[in-house]
């Protein structure tokens, strides 16, 4: 099976980072684990070694026969469609793990769709393009650190892995990836919708101060934020979760 460009196709395919990438799930016999985008199935067949059920979403019509004819009897069930349009957590009725090699140019929505059903998941280790993975684990202050940095930061701890080089594909992608650990974990946030609206307006355009950013969208900003003791002065990438969950809950339901 040749990889298809049009849906960012790259078959992982060094044995050591597959076993490190399993590894870190930590499998207990009886798990059960929800792959994303098995491709050929090189990490499959390693899944189904080490857990009681792994189930395996695949997009591709062509792959999904391939897979089939591979892994026949073998247990796996495998889920036709699009991973955005799927109920993750109505997979499985227990808590599961998760895993996946994303295609980098859905990773960042389905990520997005993983911290609304995160508490289907116990873990869930994902390799990115290594920016992605950057912009994941970024700290108050730093370049990387944006909207995606602080929604991440409520709804995992999240922990990067190694780095993976682009000879472990085929074909070998143009960039490195990165392997990340998510363990979800209970957003502190009084309205998620108030916190992810917040941390959207105030990250609109970087090079602005918060408050710039924030006073088309909420008329009482400067009061807002003196009251969260947060200087108006400031940048977005500067605020640690910490004062966002504080600003958040300022705002006016």
């Amino acid at each position: 099976m040749r990889a298809k460009k049009s849906l960012g196709q790259n078959f992982l395919q060094d044995a050591a980072v597959i076993e490190r990438i399993v590894d870190a799930l930590d499998l207990a016999p009886d798990d059960a684990v929800i792959e994303i985008g098995p491709g050929r199935g090189a990490l499959t067949e390693t899944l189904l070694t080490r857990a009681d059920k792994v189930i395996a979403i695949e997009f591709d019509l062509d792959m999904i026969a391939f897979l089939r004819q591979r892994f026949g009897a073998s247990g796996l069930e495998l889920v036709e469609g699009d991973v955005l349009d799927i109920g993750l957590g109505e997979l499985v009725s227990e808590t599961a793990k998760l895993v996946g090699n994303l295609p980098y140019n859905i990773s960042t929505p389905i990520l997005q769709r993983l911290i609304e059903c995160r508490e289907a998941f116990s873990t869930i280790v994902l390799m990115f393009q290594r920016e992605v993975v950057d912009r994941i684990t970024a700290t108050p202050g730093g370049r990387d650190r944006g909207f995606l940095s602080v929604l991440v930061e409520d709804a995992f701890v999240a922990e990067r892995l190694f780095d993976v080089p682009p000879t472990a594909f085929q074909p070998a992608p143009k960039v490195w990836s990165s392997v990340v650990r998510l363990t979800p974990r209970t957003s502190r946030a009084r309205n998620a919708k108030v916190f992810r609206g917040v941390v959207s307006a105030s990250f609109a355009q970087k090079r602005k101060t918060i408050l710039n950013n924030l006073k088309n969208v909420f008329p009482d900003a400067v009061a807002t934020l003196h009251v969260a003791n947060i200087d108006t002065g400031r940048r977005a990438e500067t605020l640690t979760l910490d004062e966002w969950l504080r600003l958040s809950d300022q705002i006016k339901q």
